[in-house]
């Protein structure tokens, strides 16, 4: 590394300071806090299910979005995504009930540590990835051979009274443009995971959050082509969730929980310091999970966050931010890294995917998913950047906790596009490639 040579992280999953709102915050702060029937409800403790103003504007714009009838009682409001997984799990799960949790690898690696929190560790499962995601024939395998193998039941560890249930397993995923391969699951596979679930009386959380992040390429020349304001089709794919209800109520079902959900988060869309995002799902599961000690304790999280978002949401800010600003940005950033990639790392061997879904002409999200060519070992590679001063996802960080040897990731890279100041983003691609052509 150079004397005069800064770091460049290309790990940080965050956005750069330049796509977050302050304008935007600072005018729907200012609503907020300057009338007394919006604050007296912004700054008190929030209703079960979340703030009320949220839920009908989210119902407006989401499923006007994905074009399904419009229902807030299906919204619940979260503390961001994490958090939400850790109140699902607390109140849809038992260490007894449930058998084992199910991840696509590469998965997102700091989900492993909330499923270990809530008693399953040791109990997460890897399965693999093809060209259109996950591969549900090889986890129908993995999900028949274990409940063979573990067909005993056992006594619930906790109670989940009338208006939750216990489900046998959890699948995770990413949906949309995923973290970190940036893969998109085509229709027909969404709706074959569902099935799944169904069959198996398995709950699909989905991370929804790069939903909105998307943007045209073509795959052939890697060009970008102007966003139009309204998404094209490839951008509005349905969520599992509306692929479960559309399906109708399973005869197993009684309750009607369904067997996926959307997780949603204002992390990527505003910032992620907010704490701010939603649960969907069945009415059922929506006032189920309302009903999480944490949650009827202090009352829905985020509130103030909440009314703020709100306020953003039904002036459209927060729509012509993103469409304006958030989206443009990233598929610039995106072209710089692409650009940059294609000149400094194809010639050395190194292959990447442009496009989401195969033969698709849209990306989105955070990142770049890099497979090396035959022989090099991510994990040196990553160490070698070290002395480079920049610092990149090696594949082995993206493999599920517990079962890292079912799938072998040494051959991949994770690289963030969203973070660094745009003029790094060809200097962290050069730098990598001398890492690379000091190892041919």
């Amino acid at each position: 590394m150079a004397p005069d040579s800064h770091r460049i992280d290309l790990v940080r999953g965050w956005p750069h300071p330049s796509l977050l709102p302050t304008q935007q915050l600072t005018a729907s702060s200012k609503t907020v806090l300057a009338d007394p029937e919006i604050y007296g409800t912004a700054l008190q403790y929030g209703d079960d299910p979340g703030y009320q103003p949220l839920r009908e504007v989210l119902a407006t714009w989401v499923h006007g979005h994905y074009e399904v009838e419009r229902d807030p009682e299906r919204i619940c409001i979260s503390g961001g995504a994490s958090q939400n997984i850790a109140c699902i799990l607390s109140s849809f799960t038992d260490p007894n009930v449930t058998r084992a949790v199910w991840l696509a690898a590469p998965t997102y690696h700091l989900v492993c540590a909330i499923f270990d929190d809530a008693g399953f560790n040791g109990r997460l499962r890897a399965f693999p990835e093809n060209d259109e995601g996950p591969d549900v024939q090889a986890l129908e395998e993995a999900l028949r051979e274990h409940d063979e193998r573990e067909s005993k039941s056992q006594t619930p560890v906790k109670d989940h009274g009338p208006h939750r249930k216990f489900y046998r397993h959890i699948i995770y995923v990413v949906p949309t443009c995923a973290n970190p391969s940036g893969k998109t699951m085509p229709v027909k596979r969404r709706e074959e995971l569902v099935r799944l679930a169904r069959k198996y009386d398995a709950l699909i959380i989905c991370d929804d959050v790069y939903d909105f992040l998307q943007w045209p390429v073509d795959q052939h020349t890697g060009s970008d082509h102007i966003i139009a304001a309204d998404m094209s089709c490839e951008m509005k794919l349905p969520r599992l969730c509306d692929i479960d209800l559309a399906i109708g109520q399973s005869e197993n079902d009684p309750e009607g929980f369904g067997y996926a959900v959307s997780n949603g988060s204002f992390s990527k869309l505003v910032g992620p310091g907010l704490r701010t995002g939603w649960l969907e799902g069945s009415c059922a599961f929506a006032f189920g999970l309302a009903q999480t000690g944490s949650t009827k304790s202090g009352g829905s999280p985020s509130q103030f966050s909440a009314a703020v978002i709100t306020d953003m949401l039904v002036s459209g800010a927060l729509q012509e931010h993103l469409t304006a600003i958030v989206r443009p940005a990233l598929q610039r950033r995106h072209r710089i890294m692409v650009d940059s990639i294609q000149k400094h790392l194809l010639p050395l061997g190194v292959t990447l995917r442009l496009t989401g879904l195969t033969n698709g002409s849209v990306y989105g999200g955070y990142f770049v998913w890099l497979t090396l060519p035959e022989g090099l070992s991510a994990n040196v590679v990553a160490d070698l950047c070290l002395n480079e001063g920049l610092v990149v996802g090696n594949g082995t960080l993206f493999q599920v906790r517990g079962d890292e040897d079912a799938i072998d990731l040494d051959c991949y890279l994770r690289l963030t596009f969203s973070y660094v100041p745009e003029e790094d983003l060809e200097e962290g691609i050069s730098r990598l490639a001398s890492v690379l052509r000091r190892l041919r």
